[in-house]
């Protein structure tokens, strides 16, 4: 399973927690939720540290799913691709 971005504008933080529960069971990605203590989504696997956002960040974020592609397109050649975390 893949990740396209811009399919995921738009939908509940259930859905999303449902589409990386089953690409972890995919085995292409070891991406988790947890809620933290302040009641933030904490998304971890992406890095050393979790990446924390209140849901409505998160929905902001997934709201802009398009430009963050269009803007990972256009500066695809200065950009560096990392390893996922171990």
């Amino acid at each position: 399973m893949s990740l396209d971005l811009s399919k995921l504008a738009g939908k509940s933080p259930e859905e999303l927690i449902a589409i990386i529960a089953a690409m972890s069971k995919a085995g292409t990605s070891r991406l988790t939720c947890k809620v933290s203590e302040k009641g933030a989504m904490s998304l971890y696997g992406m890095g050393r540290w979790p990446v924390t956002l209140y849901k409505s960040q998160w929905r902001r974020l997934l709201l802009e799913a398009d430009a963050i592609e269009a803007f990972l397109k256009a500066h695809d050649s200065v950009l560096v691709d990392k390893a996922p975390a171990e």
